[in-house]
């Protein structure tokens, strides 16, 4: 089955720090069916979701940290807020990704998350760029790692940066099966520093990992982290390649 497609926003940040409402209304009216927060600039997180509600956009997952520590309250009123299940931790330090024990130490972590997303009706992810694709014992860091955390961690694959780490993004999808509900879907050279492209201009093979990613692909989300050309024309460019080519759907028709 077809998955419906969203938009991360950390893709229009620059638009959004200048006018939130604005922006998030074009990405409404591009056809998107959904978005995935990071931040929420000039705005708040309950302010936000009354704009998504009236503007029919389901919000897909949050990118934000772990819930524990001194954020645990701060990210639980944020999830709380938005009244989404998906919670997402972004980022970890690469060098955590060099041995075992930095696996080990970064699996404790998350699996102490989870538990206290767990505890409060949510469920966490975590979300990989290049470095992650680092081999541990002959396997990517990233896969090792998904065989030492909880089973009720799962992980949004950023399709373009495992790619660009090394790794056939298709056969990670499909080696990770159930866990990777959230697709990140980005195009571009495959090359560290260099800008993206919209979806459909780059050298992403996407039928394939929208192939790969079948029936377990809850979203498809659009993200570009930087980009030459407009970004908005972009955001819009790669909306109607993938809704286009039926590898996802919106609220328009390409």
């Amino acid at each position: 089955m077809t998955a419906p497609i969203a938009l991360q926003l950390y893709s229009v940040r620059e638009a959004m720090n200048k006018n939130f409402q604005e922006t998030v209304t074009k990405v409404a009216q591009m056809g998107y069916a959904g978005v995935e927060t990071a931040g929420f600039p000039n705005t708040t997180p309950k302010e936000a979701m009354k704009l998504f509600n009236q503007l029919g956009l389901k919000v897909c997952a949050a990118h934000i940290s772990m819930p524990i520590g001194d954020k645990q309250a701060e990210v639980l009123a944020t999830m709380e807020a938005l009244g989404n299940p998906s919670l997402v931790v972004p980022w970890q330090p690469p060098e955590l990704f060099e041995s075992m024990d930095g696996l080990r130490k970064l699996a404790e972590n998350l699996n102490e998350a989870n538990k206290v997303a767990k505890a409060n009706g949510f469920r966490l992810g975590y979300h990989n760029h290049h470095a992650e694709m680092h081999p541990i014992d002959g396997k990517p860091a990233l896969l090792a790692l998904s065989e030492m955390v909880d089973p009720g961690v799962f992980f949004e694959v950023d399709t373009y940066w495992a790619q660009t780490g090394g790794v056939d993004a298709a056969d990670l999808v499909r080696k990770l099966r159930t866990k990777a509900p959230l697709l990140h879907i980005k195009d571009g050279p495959c090359l560290k520093g260099e800008p993206m492209t919209a979806v459909g201009d780059g050298v992403m093979n996407i039928g394939a990992i929208v192939k790969a990613g079948k029936p377990h692909t809850e979203w498809m989300i659009v993200e570009l982290d930087a980009c030459a050309t407009d970004i908005v024309e972009a955001v819009a460019k790669s909306y109607t390649y993938l809704v286009g080519k039926g590898f996802a759907y919106g609220t328009k028709k390409a």
